[in-house]
């Protein structure tokens, strides 16, 4: 005679669709906390990197590493944490920074930005020296954008992630550089 574990487990479709999402939701949730948020673009400072209307994803700092000077990234506003910047990470803790004649100086060396719009001029700043633990942040549009020009520097802890790419709209599907 069969006992209770010779029979054949038997769930609804219900109970297996309801199981279903549970796991998906629970995956979906820990994929945002951990690996890859998604962020909508608001403005013009990031252009033409980035433009108006842009969504991107961004790859978790903790999963990812804490991004390099060059990359574009996402973090919490230094003057209220609540709102999210995005911005190019230009100089790290130690660096020495300067914008002097439409060019970027690091420690006194010029710094390529073939990702700045074509014939932009923008205003002298520095030097300054980036503070130990903390990240100076450049707009692509220096013209138009908030910066570590206007309220300092970014902490570490403070950064979100590395933009990794664009994903809509459509038209400009890609990696972010």
């Amino acid at each position: 005679m069969p006992g209770p574990l010779d029979l054949p487990a038997r769930r609804s479709l219900g109970g297996e669709f309801l199981e279903s999402v549970a796991v998906a939701l629970i995956l979906a949730i820990l994929i945002r906390l951990f690996v890859l948020q998604p962020f909508y673009i608001p403005s013009g400072s990031m252009e033409p990197t980035l433009m108006p209307g842009d969504r991107i994803v961004v790859g978790k700092a903790d999963l990812f590493g804490q991004p390099k000077p060059g990359e574009v990234v996402v973090f919490h506003y230094p003057l209220d944490p609540r709102q999210d910047f995005v911005k190019r990470l230009i100089a790290v803790g130690g660096q020495t920074v300067q914008l002097r004649n439409s060019n970027l100086y690091i420690n006194g060396k010029l710094v390529p930005e073939p990702y700045l719009p074509p014939g932009l001029t923008f205003a002298d700043f520095g030097p300054v020296t980036v503070p130990a633990g903390t990240y100076f942040m450049l707009g692509d549009n220096r013209n138009n954008s908030d910066d570590s020009r206007v309220w300092g520097y970014v902490k570490k802890n403070l950064v979100v992630g590395r933009v990794l790419f664009i994903y809509w709209p459509l038209s400009r599907i890609g990696v972010v550089r």
